[in-house]
């Protein structure tokens, strides 16, 4: 059964009534609106401590330096004074040239969306939450496990859209691999624009696909070239080669989106005991050596431009090598990744993640240390907030509404607690008195509807009325609801000119053999 056939089933269900008459929506939930932490992100280890994983990895970069495959990219570092010697691949920097370099990072900028209205601000104590990105599987409980395509990345687009608490598309949810790479991007980011208002993540694999999706993005804001360097409207993660080595794409996505004004997310992929120590403080020192490398580039390149600190160091399975996720080892890199990045004034990016390989407890619980890891940690970007199973091998439609229930669960304990006079209750209290019972009172009954959060997938009833129901399952429940919510999915509104230049750019570019492959 195709995708459209279990929306259309979904369809037919949406107008059946709860208990009381009400008609049941196919989403409540909050507005969209900026997510703010209320409360100071956690120090795991001391300023002392943070000091000195800071001079170990100045000590690194200065005295073992790390591999730059990009030739131009070792040319810049060279006149912004790094240690570059002809014919050799490794560049050393002086830790005064480091310390130099990332000062001038923006501690805050505001990433722009197609509707202002879903704008969003990086840095502070502000929270971003992300669809999930670069998944090579997608999965359902009614199809089962397959490869990416680009119905399921649209799918996935509209979901992202349609869910207030994911602020941002994070990236290609599931790799679209029915298209071929020469287009992929053009196709890819043409339904970001029109299916989707909001932010989004630019892959830096080379430099056609980068100015393609420069162009893109310019065309969906209505801006000049002049105008874009100054609005971040797009950004792209730029992954180190750990340990110690920075590739030619990479290089070429810096380089390209800072000189326009657009955020790159510097981001080390450090397993402790496989790309990286054993220990969590040598792999976390290895992390922000390889991170402070990448975002003092983006600041030879042009001075100011929006960067932030990515951290995503976990471990391994010593038995297996497969990645872990979800670890304490990873929530503690999580905070000390934050400590860091606050120490240097950068926004801080971290990760809902989990190696579960289905919408189970261990998915469940692996996410909630993942994202309460972040929170804690001081993130003001959480990627992959959405949909991440399988250890990032597949985006799962049943993980997507667990992830998005746990995000609204989230985002109601951050909201402020009021101390008013009437939220303290006295009279109520008062009211009621001894023994008594504060359903009928109406302090109550002004408040009831919108008390509390009401969870997608938790199931309150008593053990008797679950199991005269058929004892249904979260993961059950999970498919049950992404197939009524993706059958409301409306698109948003696009100007038709805006549309027609788009349009016509992709054509252009398709025609002329969109990015060179050799395949």
């Amino acid at each position: 059964m195709t995708i459209d056939q279990l929306a259309s089933k979904a369809r037919g269900r949406r107008g059946r009534r709860r208990e009381g008459g009400a008609t049941s929506p196919a989403i409540v939930q909050r507005p969209f609106a900026q997510l703010k932490r209320t409360y100071p992100a956690v120090a795991l280890i001391s300023d002392d401590q943070v000091e000195a994983i800071h001079q170990a990895s100045l000590k690194l970069l200065s005295e073992t330096g790390l591999d730059v495959l990009h030739e131009d990219a070792r040319a810049v570092m060279k006149k912004a004074g790094a240690d570059v010697r002809d014919g050799e691949e490794r560049v050393r920097f002086d830790p005064d040239l480091i310390n130099e370099a990332i000062a001038g990072v923006p501690s805050e900028f505001t990433l722009h969306a197609r509707n202002a209205q879903h704008n969003v601000t990086m840095g502070g104590n502000n929270i971003v939450f992300n669809m999930m990105a670069s998944a090579p599987n997608c999965s359902d409980t009614d199809r089962g496990r397959r490869a990416g395509n680009q119905e399921d990345f649209r799918n996935f687009l509209r979901l992202a859209q349609m869910h207030n608490v994911l602020h941002v598309t994070g990236g290609y949810p599931v790799e679209p691999v029915d298209i071929h790479a020469s287009i992929r991007h053009l196709d890819c980011i043409q339904d970001y624009i029109t299916l989707t208002d909001k932010a989004y993540c630019v892959y830096s694999l080379g430099e056609e696909r980068v100015s393609d999706a420069i162009e893109m993005t310019r065309i969906a804001h209505g801006l000049t070239h002049d105008q874009l360097r100054d609005q971040a409207c797009m950004f792209s993660i730029i992954n180190t080669n750990s340990p110690l080595q920075l590739d030619i794409p990479m290089m070429q996505g810096v380089m390209a989106l800072s000189e326009m004004g657009q955020p790159v997310v510097i981001t080390p992929f450090t397993l402790a005991g496989a790309m990286a120590p054993v220990t969590i403080a040598g792999a976390v020192t290895l992390q922000n050596a390889e991170a402070l490398a990448g975002v003092a580039f983006s600041q030879m390149v042009r001075p100011g431009a929006p960067v932030m600190y990515g951290g995503f160091t976990s471990n391994v399975d010593m038995k297996t090598g497969s990645p872990a996720f979800g670890t304490p080892e990873y929530m503690k890199a999580q905070h000390i990744g934050g400590q860091l990045a606050r120490r240097y004034g950068i926004p801080y990016r971290s990760s809902n993640v989990c190696a579960a390989n289905t919408v189970d407890s261990q998915a469940a619980y692996e996410a909630v240390f993942s994202l309460w890891g972040g929170i804690n940690g001081g993130a003001n970007m959480l990627m992959h907030g959405a949909g991440w199973l399988e250890g990032g091998l597949c985006c799962s439609y049943e993980k997507v509404m667990l992830d998005i229930d746990l995000l609204q669960m989230v985002t109601e304990f951050l909201q402020p607690v009021s101390t008013s006079p009437e939220d303290l209750a006295l009279d109520a209290i008062n009211e009621v008195g001894p023994a008594g019972h504060f359903f009928g009172t109406e302090h109550t009954q002004v408040r009831y509807r919108d008390a509390f959060y009401s969870p997608i997938l938790s199931d309150w009833r008593n053990f008797e009325t679950w199991q005269e129901a058929g004892s249904p399952i979260a993961i059950e429940r999970a498919n049950a609801e992404w197939k009524k919510r993706l059958a409301a999915y409306e698109a948003p509104a696009l100007d038709p000119a805006i549309r027609d230049e788009l349009d016509a750019f992709v054509a252009k570019r398709k025609a002329e053999g969109g990015a060179a492959t050799d395949f």
